[in-house]
């Protein structure tokens, strides 16, 4: 090997190893599979390792690697539209080990075991894709507005009156109970 070779492939892993694990979790919630996410993650990485020049120079590393992440999906999708979002409630992959936590529940009813991890997957499933996305990126990555509206390119207004009409949507569905 090359020591020049040698020494790109440890600066591009220097600035991608801190963020990987997110990355990853990311490529998950989108996906809903393992292995899926695990492809997602190794095309992109694939495809920065060319650009390590244009990576060396984001100021907001995470940020920009989760939108290449996002976009990435989004053209996988269009290639492959028989494929839905799923999200699949691994609490291992959750920042929070219940969402409910994220969503400002009450300490009374997580006591109460009134939201499972389970009623909540199930209440997730059937948001639609966009509300299900925002709630994934800010709620459960822990994601602020402004980066949410930096990787999937829609505007901070939009995002804020989405994620407001996805936390009430989710809500109702907690509250209706399982079916």
């Amino acid at each position: 090997m090359r020591k020049g070779s040698s020494n790109q492939q440890q600066s591009f892993t220097a600035l991608i190893k801190p963020h990987l694990e997110r990355l990853y979790r990311l490529a998950f919630r989108l996906t809903g599979q393992r292995e899926d996410a695990q492809d997602l993650v190794q095309d992109v990485l694939l495809k920065l390792y060319s650009q390590l020049d244009r990576l060396a120079e984001v100021d907001a590393v995470v940020t920009w690697l989760s939108r290449v992440v996002y976009h990435q999906f989004v053209d996988n999708q269009r290639r492959y539209a028989s494929h839905r979002l799923h999200v699949v409630g691994d609490p291992k992959f959750s920042r929070d080990p219940d969402l409910a936590v994220a969503l400002q529940t009450s300490t009374e009813d997580l006591a109460e075991g009134e939201f499972t991890q389970e009623r909540l997957q199930t209440a997730l499933n059937q948001l639609s894709d966009d509300h299900r996305l925002i709630i994934n990126l800010h709620d459960v990555e822990g994601y602020t507005l402004a980066e949410v509206a930096e990787i999937t390119g829609i505007s901070l207004g939009t995002l804020k009156s989405r994620r407001q009409r996805a936390r009430e949507r989710l809500q109702k569905l907690l509250e209706k109970g399982p079916e």
